[in-house]
């Protein structure tokens, strides 16, 4: 049974803890590049979309790519209209659905196992944190392209480094979408895999606010 659903929550650091104790997903694949989204670092994304620039409160939101949903759970916290996760692995989204039930926001949310390709319609913001192509050469690019179909906001970390902001920039603006603000930020990713070789490693991720030709809001 879920907690009472809660006071939007205000404070970053409130936001941080409580996402926190969103259940991680038990088997993550290595080809799918399946890193959980730390807790600080979706706090952060969830306090600027929602309290700097107001593209989550009130707002119709989608995470492409969910696993266990820490960016679309906190987006119903942060009081979301309506929030919808999306992702191929099955554990990851049954995990989800019961993290969010968990949180109290079970009544906002929905969730779909499938690929990012079959979502239609349109949404008041995107939140993805998708595969950065280091497994699957192009990955981040799909994410991209169906982002720009869905919103006229995006969220969306990637890899960090001048050759990559070139590339995504270039990438972003031949789809018909503007960055408004790149935000650098670090990643402290636990030793999951196999081919790991550390305990934890920290990675320069850089956070897009993108907006798109597509008005979602009409």
């Amino acid at each position: 049974m879920g907690r009472p659903a809660q006071k939007r929550l205000v404070r970053k650091r409130d936001l941080e803890r409580t996402l926190s104790e969103i259940e991680a997903n038990p088997l993550p694949k290595a080809y799918l590049e399946q890193y959980t989204t730390p807790s600080n670092v979706a706090a952060e994304l969830l306090y600027l979309a929602a309290y700097v620039y107001d593209d989550i409160i009130d707002k119709t939101v989608v995470e492409l790519g969910c696993g266990t949903a820490r960016l679309a759970i906190g987006a119903a916290l942060l009081d979301a209209k309506e929030v919808l996760g999306v992702d191929v692995d099955r554990v990851a989204v049954k995990i989800a659905q019961k993290n969010a039930e968990t949180m109290g926001v079970k009544e906002t949310t929905n969730w779909i196992i499938s690929d990012i390709d079959v979502v239609r319609g349109s949404f008041d913001t995107v939140l993805q944190n998708p595969p950065f192509g280091v497994q699957r050469r192009g990955a981040d690019r799909r994410f991209i392209s169906k982002s720009l179909e869905l919103s006229s906001i995006i969220y969306s970390f990637h890899k960090g480094g001048d050759s990559n902001r070139e590339f995504i920039k270039r990438f972003i603006e031949e789809h018909g979408g503007k960055i408004t603000n790149i935000f650098p930020m670090s990643m402290e990713i636990p030793r999951m895999f196999k081919f790991h070789t550390k305990k934890k490693q920290s990675i320069q991720v850089d956070l897009y606010r993108i907006e798109g030709k597509f008005n979602a809001r009409i």
